[in-house]
């Protein structure tokens, strides 16, 4: 397979504004935007494949004064200052055209030259990245212009094999996708529940009401109490018990403990494969994003056994966003708790920790941790603070039940996340052979084929 080298500018459709940035500053500020309308492409609708997100909106007229800043559905987006790097393809739908922001640059390839899809990809891999950052003006903040977008120099293959690459690399992401939005519904089942049960109390005030509570059969039903109690956060159902995080880790024989110090873990120990290790910024909606952990070696993990991940483990960050926790599945074990976290091992009670996960996550414990949290500067937890979280505690058989629903739930999830993070190593690691054309079509199909 023949490349060919070119510049990013021999690939635009022969059109007008084919290449263009956004407008001048003061064509478009912060009061031009209203509630519907034209879209406008910011940073915040950048970073994933397509543009998405929340959008601001101008008005057709006022899109119609920037027309040469419009981008439509096939146009490859470019971060111009901000985050350097990002590209994102303008989707089909739902909107027929965008307005490109100060920040932004675009391009409408030529169909008959390129497809969109392969120089997103193109723009993804580590060498067209380096070469963007490389590239950037470096007075004040980092940033790029027209002129070197227009001149950065591109290896293509035919269009054919171009739309061939391009297809087998958004299978991947199809699938990414998939699973992901997959794994968001079953948390969106187990998070109704929850709330169901344990914040709005449904089977409770309908019993109190005489009821028989909706959606539960008669033997679910009857571990609910018919009516509530006073206690220091407000009326909850009788019988229910007040604790705090450290009691009820103590009485499970758990335990709450600091991830290893910097002097047990240093950026040196850091390996390219390896076991993930978990720090503040790998969690985000209660789970561990894999892809963004550093790793470790098995040496250095046998040397920190005390703070390796067992299945139902909660992971807290200690320091800035210190509401942030992550449940930690069956396919996390056996990795690091980081440092800049805290370990919340709930003990021998497993079901408990999924009840645990989401009242931790419950807008109040939030605020009662950013409230209790100590420093002038930026909010630390300690295992004290985080031992006397306050929590309600239901009867032991009413935490089965819902152990018995959410478990494999978050089962499911966990493993969804797994196979997530297979799937875009893989994508990863093959993209940049692919698109230099060190591999071919056949022979990518063929490791995938081995490894799936």
């Amino acid at each position: 397979m023949s490349f060919e080298s070119l510049l990013l500018e021999d690939l635009a459709a022969p059109q007008k504004n084919a290449i263009v940035g956004g407008p001048f500053g003061s064509n478009l500020v912060s009061r031009d935007y209203v509630e519907q309308g034209v879209p406008v492409i910011r940073g915040q609708n950048m970073g994933g494949k397509w543009v998405s997100s929340d959008f601001v909106f101008v008005s057709p007229e006022k899109a119609a004064q920037l027309e040469q800043n419009k981008a439509r559905p096939g146009d490859v987006v470019f971060t111009q200052r901000g985050t350097l790097g990002q590209v994102s393809i303008v989707p089909q739908t739902p909107y027929p055209e965008y307005v490109v922001s100060q920040s932004q640059m675009k391009i409408t390839v030529d169909p008959e030259k390129a497809d969109p899809q392969f120089i997103y990809y193109l723009f993804r891999s580590e060498e067209q990245l380096r070469y963007v950052l490389n590239s950037a003006i470096q007075t004040g903040v980092p940033h790029t212009n027209l002129g070197i977008l227009r001149k950065t120099p591109v290896s293509i293959p035919a269009l054919g094999a171009q739309k061939a690459i391009a297809e087998f690399l958004c299978a991947f992401d199809d699938r990414i996708t998939q699973l992901r939005e997959t794994n968001a519904t079953l948390e969106a089942i187990a998070q109704a529940l929850f709330k169901s049960w344990f914040v709005d109390f449904d089977p409770v005030r309908a019993k109190a009401e005489g009821r028989r509570p909706e959606g539960m059969d008669a033997t679910t039903a009857a571990l609910f109490p018919d009516g509530f109690e006073e206690s220091e956060l407000g009326l909850v159902p009788k019988g229910w018990n007040m604790s705090t995080l450290g009691a009820i880790c103590d009485a499970n024989g758990g335990v709450i403990q600091t991830g290893p110090f910097g002097s047990q873990l240093h950026a040196s120990d850091y390996v390219t494969e390896g076991v993930p290790v978990v720090m503040p910024k790998d969690i985000s909606n209660r789970r561990v994003d894999a892809s963004t952990a550093a790793r470790v070696g098995l040496e250095d993990v046998q040397r920190l056994a005390k703070h390796q991940l067992r299945d139902g483990d909660i992971v807290f960050s200690r320091r800035g966003d210190v509401e942030k926790h992550a449940l930690i599945g069956d396919t996390e074990v056996g990795w690091l708790c980081g440092t800049g976290c805290l370990l919340v091992r709930p003990g021998s009670r497993r079901r408990v920790a999924g009840y645990l996960s989401r009242s931790l996550d419950l807008p109040h414990t939030k605020q009662w941790l950013t409230q209790h949290a100590v420093g002038a500067t930026m909010p630390n937890l300690n295992t004290g603070i985080l031992a006397a979280v306050p929590v309600v505690v239901p009867s032991d058989e009413v935490l089965g039940a819902f152990d018995e629903v959410t478990s494999a739930l978050d089962r499911r999830i966990s493993a969804g996340n797994a196979a997530a993070q297979t799937l875009t190593q893989l994508r990863d690691t093959l993209l940049p052979r692919l698109i230099s054309g060190q591999l071919r079509l056949p022979e990518a199909e063929a490791l995938i084929e081995e490894a799936v």
